[in-house]
Formats: C-alpha cells, sequence, structure tokens
C-alpha cells in the first residue's frame, strides 16, 4: 500500500482537468481521458488506490468527530477550531468538498467499469465491492455531519451537468444501506485479503454502525436493532480481543488479531496523523521525569489540544485500568510539578532520532462490535444481555464487571462511558454523543462544555458560497439568516 500516493499522483495527471462551478465543484473529467485511461483491469486497480488515498485524507482529521465533543481542551500550541468551540456559522462553515471528491472518484470507477473485462470476475468483484464501501462510508460521514445532502450517484463530467438540492437523511440512510448490502454481495471472499483495505467483515461493521444511527436517530425500528446484533457479529469473525491493550495501536503488530478495518500510514507515505494534535514537542517535555515515557517528537507534533479533564476524571474511576497509561499521559517536571497532558495511545514510530506519528488510522475493530451488540441490546431493554457484552471490554480493561442499576438508561449510560474510555481518540466520540442524545439516554447540552446554554444547531452548516452558486442548496436548519 506503500505506493498509493504515486498511484494517485499518476493518475490524476491523466484524468483531472480544471475545475468548475458544478453541483459541488469536484473537477471534471474528459471525456477523451476517459476513453485513453479506462482500458484494462491494471487501470481500476489503480484507480482504486488513488481512491484509498483520498479516503485517507478525508478520514485523518478530528474536525468533525472528535472537536465537537467533550474530550479536549485547548493545548499547548495554537488555538481550537470553530467547531470545538461551538461557533460555526455560514462563513466558516467546514466544507463537504473533499468528501464529494471521493465520491466523485467512486462513481467514475463504477461508471467505467462496466467496460472492463477482467481474466478473474472475483478481482474486479472486490474492486466494485471495495468502491461501494467507500462512497457508503463517506455519504454515512456527510449523513452525520450535515444531514441532509445532496445525493450525486454519477460521476460529474461537463459543467452542464445539473445541480442538486440536497436530499432528505432517509433517503441518504436508504443509499448508504444499498451500497453496503451490495459491497457484501460482492466480496468474494467471507474474511480478510488485507486489513487496510475494505473486506465483508469491514462492511459489515459499517453495516452495524449505520443500522443503529439509523435505529436511534433516524427513528429506526427494533428491527433495525436486530439487524446491528447480526452484522456485529459477522463483522466479529476471525477476530479476537487483544490481550495487551497497546498491542492495537503499535507499529510493530499493525492489523493486528483485533483490527477490523484501518487506514493504512507509513511515514515514508503519510505520517501526520491526527494524533499528533496532541503530541507534545520535545522542547516542552525535556524536563520531565518521565520523558521517556511521552510521545513527543522533534518536528510534527502540536500540542494544539490537551485531554480535557472530564476524560481524565472518566480514566481515573479505576485505578486498575490498563488503558489510562496507555491513552493520556501527564509530563511532570521535578517536585511534581504538572507540565501538561498529552494524548498517548498512537505513538507512532521512531527513525533517526525522531518520532513519526504513523500509527494506523482504526475505522473498526473487535471491542467496537460488542459494544455495538451491548448497545442494540440494552435499547431493545435486553439489558442483562447488553451488560454481558460491556463486562467482556471491562475484563480486558481490567476494571472488572459492571455492578451498577440494570435499568435501561442506566446500562445505557454505562456503555456509552465505557465507549468514552475505549475509544478515545478513534473519531467516535462526537458521533457516539449524537446517538444517544438523539436516542434520549443524555442530553448532549449538558454533556459537552461548551454547548451548556446554547441552542447551537447539532448538525453542520453549509458554506455561503456553496449556496449561492448553487440555488437548489438550503442552509442546514439553525444556521439561516
Amino acid at each position: 500500500m506503500r505506493h498509493y500516493i504515486n498511484i494517485y499522483t499518476l493518475i490524476i495527471g491523466i484524468l483531472v482537468c480544471s475545475s468548475c462551478d458544478s453541483l459541488l465543484e469536484v473537477d471534471t473529467v474528459s471525456d477523451i481521458t476517459n476513453n485513453d485511461y479506462w482500458q484494462s483491469q491494471g487501470d481500476m486497480e489503480s484507480y482504486l488506490f488513488g481512491i484509498y488515498d483520498q479516503f485517507r485524507n478525508v478520514n485523518n482529521n478530528t474536525n468533525y468527530f472528535e472537536d465537537r465533543g467533550d474530550s479536549f481542551v485547548p493545548g499547548m500550541e495554537g488555538g481550537p477550531s470553530n467547531a470545538w468551540n461551538q461557533n460555526l456559522t455560514d462563513q466558516n462553515a467546514p466544507n463537504w468538498l473533499s468528501f464529494y471528491g471521493v465520491i466523485q472518484h467512486c462513481n467514475l470507477l463504477l461508471k467505467y467499469s462496466e467496460q472492463i473485462n477482467f481474466g478473474i470476475q472475483a478481482d474486479k468483484d472486490r474492486i466494485l465491492a471495495e468502491t461501494y464501501f467507500m462512497r457508503a462510508h463517506t455519504y454515512f460521514s456527510l449523513l452525520r455531519i450535515w444531514g441532509d445532502v445532496p445525493l450525486e450517484l454519477e460521476p460529474t463530467e461537463s459543467d452542464s451537468k445539473q445541480q442538486l438540492p440536497r436530499a432528505p437523511k432517509e433517503d441518504v440512510m436508504d443509499q448508504v444501506l444499498s451500497d453496503i448490502n451490495r459491497a457484501i454481495e460482492l466480496f468474494p471472499e467471507s474474511g480478510f485479503k488485507n486489513k487496510s483495505r475494505a473486506s465483508k467483515p469491514a462492511a459489515y461493521a459499517l453495516k452495524a454502525d449505520v443500522l443503529l444511527w439509523k435505529a436511534k436517530v433516524l427513528n429506526g425500528t427494533d428491527t433495525d436493532l436486530l439487524e446491528v446484533i447480526v452484522a456485529a457479529d459477522a463483522a466479529s469473525a476471525g477476530t479476537s480481543l487483544e490481550e495487551d491493550f497497546e498491542n492495537i495501536f503499535d507499529n510493530e503488530s499493525k492489523n493486528g488479531r483485533e483490527i477490523i478495518f484501518s487506514i493504512y500510514m507509513h511515514r515514508d507515505e503519510k505520517g501526520d496523523h491526527y494524533s499528533s494534535q496532541l503530541k507534545p514537542r520535545d522542547v516542552f517535555v525535556q524536563n520531565a521525569v518521565n520523558v521517556g515515557d511521552i510521545a513527543f517528537a522533534r518536528s510534527g507534533a502540536r500540542s494544539q489540544y490537551a485531554p480535557s479533564p472530564k476524560l481524565q476524571s472518566v480514566f481515573k474511576e479505576y485505578a486498575s485500568d490498563i488503558r489510562r497509561s496507555k491513552s493520556i499521559i501527564e509530563a511532570v517536571a521535578p517536585g511534581d510539578v504538572s507540565i501538561g497532558w498529552f494524548d498517548n495511545k498512537m505513538r507512532g514510530s521512531v527513525n533517526a532520532g525522531n518520532r513519526y506519528y504513523d500509527s494506523d488510522i482504526v475505522v473498526y475493530r473487535l471491542a467496537e462490535m460488542i459494544l455495538f451488540k451491548a448497545e442494540a441490546l440494552a435499547a431493545l431493554n435486553r439489558t442483562g444481555e447488553a451488560i454481558d457484552e460491556l463486562d467482556k471490554i471491562r475484563a480486558r480493561a481490567k476494571i472488572g464487571d459492571y455492578t451498577g442499576a440494570t435499568d435501561k438508561i442506566a446500562v445505557e449510560r454505562a456503555i456509552l462511558r465505557e465507549r468514552f474510555r475505549e475509544f478515545y481518540l478513534e473519531l467516535k466520540r462526537w458521533p457516539d454523543l449524537l446517538r444517544f442524545h438523539f436516542g434520549g439516554t443524555i442530553d448532549v447540552y449538558g454533556e459537552v462544555p461548551n454547548l451548556s446554554g446554547t441552542t447551537v444547531p447539532l448538525y453542520s452548516p453549509i458554506p455561503k458560497i456553496q449556496i449561492d452558486r448553487n440555488p437548489e442548496l438550503k442552509q442546514t436548519d439553525g444556521y439561516e439568516k
């Protein structure tokens, strides 16, 4: 997978011409170069690698799924984002163009694959399945960030293409599930070929995630929750929990036994992991008595954020919790003076005296499938079974079985709290808070300090410039002038 960048650069040089003010301002593609390019199996394979590169870029970011939550406070360098400040407007709104860039290229591959024959049909089916998976995952991201979004299912290849309005959230959800089911049908093997590429287990993991959102945010049904359990079990096949929590993110054991799907990173290709935003430069911690335990770097680190006091307190609930020291760390100067708190979860690799933040981005792993099942069971009011699943994660963490109240809300709160500890900095917290908020378990305005006392909308606005260019688009509810 190390050749993503070179291949992607070559493909873009061949296919992409000037951008235009079309539906989503994505690059249009010349029919002439399309006819020249889409000739062989190798063309499809190379193009798929290019899509993976863009897919990695849009997922290598805390802005959408962490910043608006309660995991961070400002760190030592730079200021927090507008998303963290809950100060989003149509002038500083996050832009969805990079997400639609991924979708554009998925649409191109799906369209032009029809004219290419493979010697082995299973190889073509696998490429198509991976493409449907990435399109589904990207639309799911759009759905969780913006709610209603345009459903673009054909590639933009000319300036005259019709501009589309935002489709209702329910229609976007239907398309996501359609793409996932198509991917599951197409994958020729039931297991993994490479965990840094989509697979049938990864598609089932995505399906479980999507169905939980449907059930709790979009007024789904108990049938959706039952399907979550089936999908989570299917995704878990062939995996097992790591005994040592640290091994999940260790570069020496990339794609270990717990991983279902990860996004490949390597310092020689792509080493600017989003977790570097919570890592210190060496100058800040050089005098710490525990400097050898801290994942500092001479360059590439920027402690823009620090783990929040709320997160620290959740980790301190159990002195025996093995995840705490492997997730966050306090730099301490002589005299027991605190220098600051930093991330310690995704430590990257050391080469030639410097640290590179190139741990893989873990998208789905077995622990999440277990907690997905627990969440679905609790929502079905099968709290005893939910606790059984929850205790599997607590056992690995060495914090003992759950002994709290067994009513539905109490168990759901315990699951959400466990997810906070287990998946800190894995781009899960904001969607988790929204899911449990819309599901009636919590009030997100009481959980996130920067939301307290506000009526800030929970979906993001879109930039005014996009509405100016496409009159079919309407601003997100709550952000209208």
